[in-house]
């Protein structure tokens, strides 16, 4: 849709910056009595997200299907609790594939009879299989969506009556920039993570009545999935570390909600999906005509809103037309 464009903010997070242990005087966002789960956590943000949940209070579940990017053994996640729990936190290992709905189930219902709760969820698990569509085979397309989006969808339906009924909760969906601007070799990565923010925004506005607030996070970071893709330079720059802060305050009692957070070496910018005002044309013969003919005009960002929800969009249109009849 030419009049609807994803436009990067410059509103930044002041004071962000990855946690140190000569800092707990500055460490205000707590989340002490609150249980948190995170997807994919064995390695890369997801561990990273972890351990900061955890020294600032929280008992974590850290999910992970294993090692590798596909993911075949359990050691991942089991050295990431340990890290935790000889840092004085506390955590348990889960191994649940995401894509697993009883798996995913199951996950939730050890949880609620361990701890009595979730506040938090984190949506962290992913894999690649980057290919030009041409070459891609429609197979590692459904597994890039099935992992991505039917993950966060299963780990999201299963805790979301729990959060219903304490009024409270916090979901944030890890989406990319390759989902928000688009990356060349990777269709099936940029679809399902856009199609998480599509997700985000509904849930935002159903969650809102019983405190539930969902956000998402979009992260430039080296992990276990980019190893080998970028120079050691830009690597050493790219540090989970460098992108948990803006993780904390989306899952934080003050966080927002409907907000998409982009993060990587320490800046931290946020995208918006806009809509412009657009002009009403009407259904003449010549309408592709004048569409054409008037494409700027209806792409003039002068005026663009950020639409509250999808009605917005309607509405416009309609009092456009009511305007000119």
């Amino acid at each position: 849709m030419g009049y609807q464009n994803i436009r990067l903010g410059t509103e930044r997070l002041l004071g962000a910056c990855a946690w140190r242990p000569d800092r707990k005087d500055m460490m205000s966002i707590r989340f002490d009595g609150q249980v948190a789960i995170v997807t994919g956590a064995g390695g890369g943000l997801g561990r990273q997200h972890a351990l900061a949940l955890a020294a600032r209070g929280a008992r974590v579940v850290v999910n992970d299907f294993g090692r590798a990017v596909e993911g075949q053994t359990t050691s991942a996640a089991e050295t990431v609790v340990r890290e935790i729990e000889a840092a004085g936190g506390v955590a348990v290992v889960n191994t649940a594939s995401v894509t697993d709905e009883a798996g995913v189930a199951a996950m939730v219902a050890d949880t609620m009879a361990r701890w009595g709760r979730i506040d938090v969820l984190v949506n962290n698990a992913g894999i690649l299989r980057d290919k030009t569509f041409a070459r891609m085979d429609l197979a590692d397309f459904r597994l890039v969506l099935d992992v991505h989006l039917m993950g966060a969808v299963n780990c999201t339906h299963a805790v979301w009556p729990i959060m219903r009924a304490q009024k409270y909760g916090r979901v944030v969906m890890t989406t990319s920039s390759s989902g928000l601007y688009g990356n060349f070799g990777q269709s099936n990565y940029g679809a399902a993570k856009m199609a998480l923010v599509g997700l985000m925004q509904t849930l935002a506005l159903e969650g809102a009545k019983d405190g539930i607030r969902v956000n998402c996070l979009a992260p430039t970071a080296a992990t276990r999935m980019t190893e080998g893709l970028l120079p050691p330079e830009v690597l050493a720059r790219l540090t989970p570390e460098s992108v948990t802060p803006g993780l904390l305050y989306l899952v934080s009692a003050d966080a927002p909600t409907r907000a998409i957070l982009c993060a990587g070496a320490g800046t931290f910018e946020r995208a918006y999906v806009t809509m412009t005002e657009g002009v009403h044309i009407g259904a003449a013969v010549d309408a592709a005509e004048q569409v054409a003919a008037r494409f700027a005009e209806i792409s003039d960002r002068g005026g663009e809103i950020v639409p509250d929800s999808g009605n917005a969009q309607g509405s416009n249109e309609v009092a456009q037309a009511l305007r000119k009849a």
